[in-house]
């Protein structure tokens, strides 16, 4: 070993001084010379990728910075070196702590098979996100690591900032709906997403056809829209579009304007209402029936002029791919907390582009989850905008360290450069917003063992 050591740097000094006679016969005696690198540069040298393992994963929960409360997960290493994730709202963090088991002593900048060994364990809805929490997670490490931003990772950046579309709550009147999304506007949003749904119907006679037995929420979310047997009459039909018109008068014709929570309402319905509202040129109606109806979607979006919107709920890449080769909807919506993390968002976009459709991006969660879509929108050609449902929430943005503040500016926010997700979180306001009962990223070595035993086999 001391001899290679010595043979190696006599050889680097022989050399240097060889380039040094063979630059200054070249150059000219007055020309400087360029110092050779003595190292690679922009690196983590308080890690040792080859060596790095994962110890731990802890989780806390945050009550409601959006509809429901987020779970934050944290993957520790053997070299200090943590990731954030976020479980998709609605979802529970055990979606998580269960996979624990699967990914203790792995190296988590093996992203790709870890999430492989994982994806068995998501599904439709909102059952991806303790798989999605992880990846994300696993990209922060990777990033920390390395000393890069995510999107870089992805290929580089198509934007430098992401649009952010504004969602708005359910208003009584068309009146106070105008003043909402006035108030958007007037704080710097370009795009806005109103929920114009069938609650406004109530109280409001000969506006819905609705089979007995039918007027609770509960009984409507059960069954998939075609099969409540509600139909909007000409009346329900003039109400919707009476709330869309105080909208787009609030906002102008040039600000664009989706919709969304329409009704599970039939076919035949949601085809005539999607022709009243070609007159206030939409950029989508979202999901006006379950996505799965490829066939049934598609007889939609050939009937009406008003673009369809759907993906929020989605997993599979092959799902996707369905409703875009056969363009069964105009544009698609994944929520990178259910359609697999990071990686797979930006392929599904790629996939998209390929067939001509664009991708907007669901999104309701803290800045965690929040700075993972920024960052794979940033790489994503095909992207559009990004929703954020925490706008009225004035300590979202205080939970986290690091990106400036505020982190939308303008209805933009800006791409972090800062390695990983770029974000910390600020453990002083995180723990002022617990959810009841919740602890603050306490051992968990309850979830050590194996919690189930049906991975995916090959006879």
């Amino acid at each position: 070993m001391v001899f290679a050591n010595r043979f190696t740097t006599t050889r680097r000094g022989m050399m240097k001084s060889t380039m040094a006679l063979f630059a200054a016969g070249m150059l000219g005696k007055g020309m400087p010379l360029a110092e050779a690198q003595t190292s690679v540069k922009n690196v983590n040298k308080n890690s040792s990728p080859s060596t790095l393992k994962i110890t731990d994963l802890r989780y806390t929960v945050v009550k409601k910075p959006g509809p429901s409360p987020c779970p934050i997960i944290r993957i520790d290493t053997n070299q200090g070196v943590y990731g954030l994730g976020e479980v998709r709202d609605v979802a529970n963090y055990q979606y998580a702590m269960v996979l624990k088991n699967r990914i203790m002593g792995e190296n988590p900048l093996n992203v790709d098979f870890l999430f492989e060994k994982l994806a068995q364990f998501g599904g439709i809805s909102r059952q991806a996100g303790g798989v999605v929490a992880i990846e994300m997670a696993l990209w922060d490490i990777v990033g920390k690591v390395y000393n890069v931003p995510i999107y870089q990772m992805l290929g580089g950046k198509w934007r430098d900032k992401i649009r952010i579309y504004a969602d708005t709550p359910e208003a009584d009147t068309p009146q106070e709906f105008a003043r909402i999304v006035k108030e958007r506007k007037d704080r710097g949003f370009t795009w806005i997403k109103a929920d114009v749904g069938p609650e406004i119907l109530k109280g409001k006679p000969g506006t819905i056809v609705e089979p007995a037995n039918q007027q609770s929420v509960e009984y409507d979310k059960r069954l998939p829209h075609q099969f409540t047997g509600n139909e909007l009459t000409d009346k329900g039909i003039d109400v919707y579009c009476e709330y869309i018109a105080a909208i787009r008068e609030a906002i102008g014709t040039d600000t664009p304007l989706c919709t969304d929570h329409l009704g599970h309402l039939g076919v035949n319905s949601i085809i005539r209402l999607g022709r009243a509202y070609e007159k206030y040129n939409l950029e989508w109606m979202e999901d006006v029936i379950p996505w799965w109806y490829t066939d049934q979607l598609k007889q939609i979006t050939d009937s009406i002029e008003t673009p369809t919107c759907t993906g929020e709920d989605i997993y599979e890449i092959a799902d996707f791919e369905t409703l875009c080769k056969n363009h069964a909807v105009d544009k698609i919506h994944p929520d990178l907390s259910t359609s697999g993390g990071i990686l797979r968002t930006h392929k599904i976009g790629d996939m998209a582009y390929k067939y001509g459709v664009p991708m907007a991006m669901h999104f309701a969660g803290t800045p965690v989850a929040c700075m993972a879509n920024v960052h794979c929108a940033a790489a994503t050609r095909n992207f559009l905008a990004l929703e954020n449902h925490s706008l009225d929430v004035p300590w979202w943005q205080d939970l986290v360290n690091e990106v400036p503040k505020p982190i939308i500016q303008q209805g933009y926010i800006p791409v972090p450069d800062l390695p990983g997700l770029g974000v910390t979180l600020n453990d002083e306001v995180m723990r002022q917003h617990l959810a009841p009962g919740v602890g603050y990223f306490e051992p968990t070595p309850m979830w050590d063992e194996k919690q189930s035993f049906d991975d995916q086999l090959f006879s």
